[in-house]
């Protein structure tokens, strides 16, 4: 079996091992294990990195888009520009934030990230 590019594979809501098998359970739920291969998913954990990405690629798409009406039609009344930007910024989230969280889980398994926990961190007895 070839192995799958997991940059791609996340992108496109597979499993990054195998490139096949589904990423997501539902809208961003990520699946316990690949139904293809069988790989183990639960470990996956990508906080609130995709959150955060989403975040600035909507602000800056939906932000820009905003100045260019603003300065282009410049008497629009207030009611229209939140009729517009406040739908088209939370559709503009939404479509991103799938691929983005799966792009990050995938990047987590590329480079065999861990959570920091009992067995990643040693203790010492100094203070």
């Amino acid at each position: 079996m070839a192995v799958a590019n997991p940059l791609l594979a996340g992108l496109a809501g597979r499993c990054p091992n195998c490139g096949e098998g589904h990423l997501f359970e539902g809208f961003l739920k990520v699946s316990a294990r690949c139904e293809a291969c069988g790989f183990d998913l639960a470990k996956a954990d990508s906080g609130d990195g995709p959150a955060v990405f989403v975040i600035m690629a909507a602000g800056f798409i939906v932000g820009f888009a905003f100045l260019i009406t603003s300065v282009t039609h410049p008497y629009l009344p207030v009611w229209i520009h939140l009729l517009i930007w406040l739908p088209l910024t939370i559709i503009v989230c939404l479509v991103l934030l799938r691929p983005f969280k799966g792009v990050m889980v995938a990047l987590q398994f590329a480079n065999n990230a861990s959570q920091a926990g009992g067995d990643d961190v040693t203790k010492t007895d100094e203070p």
